[in-house]
Protein backbone atom coordinates (compact mmCIF):
# COMPACT_ATOMS: atom_id res chain seq x y z
CA UNK A 1 0.00 0.00 0.00
CA UNK A 2 1.21 3.08 -0.84
CA UNK A 3 0.83 6.54 1.17
CA UNK A 4 -2.39 7.22 -1.39
CA UNK A 5 -3.63 4.57 -0.78
CA UNK A 6 -4.57 5.59 3.27
CA UNK A 7 -7.69 7.94 4.12
CA UNK A 8 -6.86 11.42 4.58
CA UNK A 9 -7.27 13.00 7.39
CA UNK A 10 -7.77 16.31 8.67
CA UNK A 11 -5.48 18.44 10.59
CA UNK A 12 -6.72 19.12 13.96
CA UNK A 13 -9.40 16.56 13.98
CA UNK A 14 -8.41 13.80 15.67
CA UNK A 15 -10.47 12.93 18.92
CA UNK A 16 -9.36 11.16 21.92
CA UNK A 17 -11.10 9.10 24.37
CA UNK A 18 -10.34 12.07 26.74
CA UNK A 19 -12.71 14.54 24.43
CA UNK A 20 -16.27 12.68 25.09
CA UNK A 21 -18.79 14.57 26.50
CA UNK A 22 -20.44 12.06 28.57
CA UNK A 23 -23.06 14.23 29.08
CA UNK A 24 -23.64 14.47 25.56
CA UNK A 25 -27.31 13.60 24.46
CA UNK A 26 -26.35 12.24 20.89
CA UNK A 27 -25.49 9.12 21.17
CA UNK A 28 -24.43 8.77 16.98
CA UNK A 29 -21.68 11.46 18.14
CA UNK A 30 -20.79 9.50 21.51
CA UNK A 31 -19.84 6.60 19.46
CA UNK A 32 -17.25 8.15 17.27
CA UNK A 33 -15.72 10.57 20.06
CA UNK A 34 -17.34 13.63 19.55
CA UNK A 35 -18.55 16.19 22.00
CA UNK A 36 -21.78 17.94 21.21
CA UNK A 37 -20.37 21.03 19.93
CA UNK A 38 -18.43 19.01 17.73
CA UNK A 39 -21.30 16.84 16.41
CA UNK A 40 -22.97 20.41 15.15
CA UNK A 41 -20.06 20.33 12.76
CA UNK A 42 -21.00 16.52 11.84
CA UNK A 43 -24.26 17.82 11.52
CA UNK A 44 -26.11 15.74 14.17
CA UNK A 45 -29.50 17.30 14.87
CA UNK A 46 -31.23 15.58 18.56
CA UNK A 47 -28.81 12.37 18.12
CA UNK A 48 -29.75 11.93 14.29
CA UNK A 49 -27.21 11.81 11.78
CA UNK A 50 -28.06 13.41 8.58
CA UNK A 51 -27.92 11.05 5.47
CA UNK A 52 -25.41 11.71 2.39
CA UNK A 53 -27.11 14.16 -0.17
CA UNK A 54 -28.43 11.81 -2.82
CA UNK A 55 -26.85 13.92 -5.20
CA UNK A 56 -22.98 13.94 -3.77
CA UNK A 57 -20.53 12.22 -5.64
CA UNK A 58 -20.46 8.38 -5.07
CA UNK A 59 -23.50 7.86 -3.28
CA UNK A 60 -24.96 4.93 -4.36
CA UNK A 61 -28.84 4.47 -3.48
CA UNK A 62 -29.82 0.98 -2.62
CA UNK A 63 -33.16 -0.70 -3.16
CA UNK A 64 -33.93 -0.27 0.02
CA UNK A 65 -33.17 3.24 0.21
CA UNK A 66 -29.77 3.53 2.12
CA UNK A 67 -27.31 5.85 0.58
CA UNK A 68 -23.89 4.50 0.96
CA UNK A 69 -21.14 6.64 -0.63
CA UNK A 70 -17.99 4.98 -2.58
CA UNK A 71 -14.53 6.86 -2.70
CA UNK A 72 -11.16 5.99 -3.79
CA UNK A 73 -8.59 6.90 -1.28
CA UNK A 74 -5.98 8.25 -3.92
CA UNK A 75 -8.28 11.30 -4.48
CA UNK A 76 -9.20 13.96 -1.58
CA UNK A 77 -11.62 13.76 1.02
CA UNK A 78 -14.79 15.41 -0.96
CA UNK A 79 -15.86 18.82 0.72
CA UNK A 80 -19.33 18.36 2.93
CA UNK A 81 -19.89 16.10 4.97
CA UNK A 82 -17.60 13.41 6.40
CA UNK A 83 -18.63 9.67 6.89
CA UNK A 84 -19.42 8.24 10.65
CA UNK A 85 -18.78 5.16 9.84
CA UNK A 86 -16.62 3.54 6.99
CA UNK A 87 -14.99 0.14 5.69
CA UNK A 88 -11.76 0.38 4.06
CA UNK A 89 -10.89 -2.23 1.54
CA UNK A 90 -6.69 -2.04 1.40
CA UNK A 91 -4.06 -5.01 1.90
CA UNK A 92 -2.51 -3.25 5.10
CA UNK A 93 -3.82 -1.79 8.31
CA UNK A 94 -5.01 2.49 7.27
CA UNK A 95 -4.16 4.16 9.64
CA UNK A 96 -6.79 6.56 12.19
CA UNK A 97 -9.27 8.22 10.95
CA UNK A 98 -11.72 11.44 13.26
CA UNK A 99 -14.88 8.61 12.78
CA UNK A 100 -15.51 4.96 13.02
CA UNK A 101 -13.96 2.70 10.85
CA UNK A 102 -13.31 -0.37 10.13
CA UNK A 103 -10.61 -2.28 8.18
CA UNK A 104 -11.30 -5.25 5.77
CA UNK A 105 -7.91 -6.77 4.42
CA UNK A 106 -8.45 -6.82 0.95
CA UNK A 107 -5.36 -6.56 -1.90
CA UNK A 108 -5.73 -4.93 -4.95
CA UNK A 109 -7.23 -6.27 -7.83
CA UNK A 110 -7.84 -9.42 -5.52
CA UNK A 111 -10.06 -10.56 -3.10
CA UNK A 112 -10.73 -10.53 0.71
CA UNK A 113 -8.17 -12.39 2.43
CA UNK A 114 -11.06 -13.59 4.65
CA UNK A 115 -14.47 -13.88 3.26
CA UNK A 116 -16.55 -14.47 6.63
CA UNK A 117 -15.04 -11.23 7.86
CA UNK A 118 -15.74 -9.73 4.72
CA UNK A 119 -19.61 -10.68 4.80
CA UNK A 120 -19.70 -9.73 8.15
CA UNK A 121 -18.43 -6.34 7.58
CA UNK A 122 -20.89 -5.43 4.62
CA UNK A 123 -23.58 -7.04 6.34
CA UNK A 124 -23.30 -4.41 9.46
CA UNK A 125 -22.24 -1.50 6.77
CA UNK A 126 -25.52 -2.28 5.36
CA UNK A 127 -27.13 -1.93 8.99
CA UNK A 128 -24.89 1.17 9.67
CA UNK A 129 -26.56 2.68 6.33
CA UNK A 130 -30.03 3.20 7.93
CA UNK A 131 -28.70 5.80 10.56
CA UNK A 132 -25.09 5.94 9.73
CA UNK A 133 -23.38 7.81 6.52
CA UNK A 134 -21.95 4.98 5.79
CA UNK A 135 -18.39 4.77 3.42
CA UNK A 136 -16.71 2.02 1.44
CA UNK A 137 -13.34 2.85 -0.24
CA UNK A 138 -10.30 1.40 -1.14
CA UNK A 139 -7.38 3.01 -3.18
CA UNK A 140 -9.16 3.69 -6.90
CA UNK A 141 -12.53 3.16 -5.70
CA UNK A 142 -13.96 1.12 -9.20
CA UNK A 143 -12.18 -2.36 -8.11
CA UNK A 144 -12.49 -3.66 -4.26
CA UNK A 145 -15.29 -0.71 -3.84
CA UNK A 146 -17.43 -1.83 -6.41
CA UNK A 147 -17.34 -5.40 -5.06
CA UNK A 148 -18.40 -4.52 -2.23
CA UNK A 149 -20.99 -2.11 -3.03
CA UNK A 150 -22.46 -4.97 -5.21
CA UNK A 151 -22.06 -7.12 -2.61
CA UNK A 152 -24.52 -4.71 -0.59
CA UNK A 153 -26.82 -4.61 -3.15
CA UNK A 154 -26.87 -7.90 -2.76
CA UNK A 155 -27.67 -8.02 0.84
CA UNK A 156 -30.23 -5.45 0.22
CA UNK A 157 -32.22 -7.57 -2.46
CA UNK A 158 -30.74 -7.45 -5.87
CA UNK A 159 -30.18 -10.44 -7.56
CA UNK A 160 -26.62 -11.60 -7.38
CA UNK A 161 -26.61 -11.81 -10.87
CA UNK A 162 -27.54 -8.44 -11.83
CA UNK A 163 -25.28 -6.67 -8.87
CA UNK A 164 -22.69 -6.09 -10.85
CA UNK A 165 -24.85 -4.16 -13.57
CA UNK A 166 -26.60 -2.73 -10.77
CA UNK A 167 -23.74 -0.95 -9.64
CA UNK A 168 -22.29 -0.09 -12.89
CA UNK A 169 -25.59 1.54 -13.44
CA UNK A 170 -26.02 3.69 -10.52
CA UNK A 171 -22.18 4.26 -9.40
CA UNK A 172 -19.32 3.99 -11.78
CA UNK A 173 -19.56 2.03 -15.18
CA UNK A 174 -16.05 1.07 -14.33
CA UNK A 175 -17.04 -0.73 -11.40
CA UNK A 176 -15.96 -4.13 -10.38
CA UNK A 177 -12.84 -4.66 -12.74
CA UNK A 178 -11.70 -8.37 -12.55
CA UNK A 179 -13.38 -11.76 -13.95
CA UNK A 180 -13.09 -13.32 -10.07
CA UNK A 181 -14.38 -10.45 -8.40
CA UNK A 182 -17.15 -10.74 -10.64
CA UNK A 183 -17.37 -14.04 -9.77
CA UNK A 184 -17.31 -12.93 -6.25
CA UNK A 185 -20.72 -11.46 -6.43
CA UNK A 186 -22.29 -13.93 -8.18
CA UNK A 187 -21.64 -16.07 -5.30
CA UNK A 188 -21.87 -13.77 -3.04
CA UNK A 189 -24.70 -15.26 0.07
CA UNK A 190 -28.01 -13.64 -0.33
CA UNK A 191 -29.80 -12.33 2.69
CA UNK A 192 -31.62 -16.13 3.22
CA UNK A 193 -28.35 -18.27 2.14
CA UNK A 194 -26.06 -19.32 5.35
CA UNK A 195 -22.90 -16.66 5.94
CA UNK A 196 -19.60 -17.90 4.54
CA UNK A 197 -17.58 -20.16 7.08
CA UNK A 198 -13.71 -19.36 8.01
CA UNK A 199 -11.18 -17.58 5.65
Amino acid sequence: MTADDRPPTTAGTSVTASRIDARCPCPAARRIGKTCDDAQSLDYVGGMTAPWPESAPGVLRLPSGRLVRGRGLRRALPPGLPPTYAVYLLGKQPPSTPWEARWLRWPDFRLPSDRADAHAALHEALTRASTDRVEIACGGGRGRTGTALACLAVLDGVPPAEAVAFVRRHYDRHAVETPWQRRYVRRFPTPSAPPPQGG
